[in-house]
């Protein structure tokens, strides 16, 4: 069998089935229970320091 044919093979089959269980993971891991708070956060971060600039003593990021 020919290089090309057997990497064909193996992108057609395996491959699609690797990348179709990688892209479920993801959207589980997305929408998992509990994870909504750190994506607020994360949306927000443009809008932290709306009315007044941030302090020097102001921490920018969570430990």
């Amino acid at each position: 069998m020919e290089t090309y044919s057997l990497l064909r093979e193996f992108a057609d089959s395996w491959m699609l089935l690797l990348l179709f269980t990688v892209f479920v993971g993801v959207v589980i891991w997305v929408f998992r229970p509990g994870s909504t708070a750190t994506y607020k956060d994360t949306a927000n971060i443009p809008f932290r320091h709306e009315d007044k600039p941030a302090t020097s003593k102001e921490k920018e990021a969570r430990p």
